[in-house]
């Protein structure tokens, strides 16, 4: 999982193939309205929550059915299935979040679906390794999941904290308008566990601050080690970008990527 990285892809199709890809969307969009069904009748979840999620999964499905479309791929894959779950865990998250503006939703079902969506961040990228099903369309579903959850977790965190924790779930988003601008911030970046590590730990020390479990001072304390490590990221990849943006493109194109990481 990197939060600051971009991908694109193209493959061999057919109608048929195209199909059945397709379904696979429709299936997660309808597993979303499920999961929603569930928590409604579980905590009684109001028309903010209901909104939202119904929001999330249409334009969930919406987004994924387009990239699958232009990136053609023949077979969905037991990988990306695995993120659709996520996703459409991500989806009943955003809408506890939604329903908290009105009232507090249960703190252990919101903890309790985030952390399976985290540990799940774990199991796609091995699936799709072991089945030899990687893709780049893959690996940016993931990574959009990834940023996605961490923008919610860091707006529930924000209605205690204050409104500077927003800085966590909105960095990523931030980097992406950037690179709108500055198009050498979209040159590939090498890769870096460095990089994985911090953006992985953002999900799980939201949740732990989002949990409640340690008093105000310290979820406080917790949640700037997060915005400080994903700080130290983004400037650490911003500066090796724009360090390369300075070299000539033959030159760059030599050097090896071990001298970055």
């Amino acid at each position: 999982m990197a939060l600051n990285h971009t991908y694109d892809a193209c493959e061999a199709y057919d109608v048929g193939a195209a199909r059945s890809v397709q379904q696979e969307t429709a299936v997660g969009a309808g597993a979303q309205v499920l999961l929603l069904a569930l928590l409604g009748t579980a905590i009684g979840m109001g028309t903010a929550g209901w909104l939202t999620g119904l929001v999330f999964a249409f334009a969930s499905w919406a987004v994924l059915s387009r990239a699958l479309h232009r990136s053609r791929l023949r077979a969905f894959g037991p990988a990306n299935r695995v993120t659709l779950g996520r996703a459409t865990l991500v989806g009943g998250v955003t809408a506890l979040v939604a329903d908290s503006f009105r009232s507090a939703p249960p703190v252990s079902l919101l903890v309790g679906l985030t952390a399976v969506a985290l540990v799940l961040d774990g199991v796609d990228g091995k699936v799709a390794r072991r089945t030899g099903t990687s893709t780049p369309l893959g690996a940016r579903f993931d990574m959009e999941v990834d940023a996605f959850l961490i923008l919610v977790l860091s707006v529930y965190v924000a209605l205690d904290l204050g409104p500077w924790v927003l800085l966590i779930g909105g960095m990523r988003y931030v980097f992406v308008a950037a690179a709108r601008v500055w198009p050498w911030l979209t040159a590939p970046l090498p890769p870096s566990t460095a990089r994985k590590t911090v953006a992985a730990l953002q999900g799980v020390l939201l949740l732990l601050v989002g949990a409640d479990l340690l008093p105000r001072g310290a979820n406080a304390g917790v949640a700037a080690v997060a915005l400080g490590l994903l700080v130290w990221s983004f400037g650490r990849d911003v500066r090796w970008l724009w360090r390369r943006s300075r070299v000539p493109a033959t030159v760059a194109a030599m050097v090896p990527e071990l001298v970055a990481r």
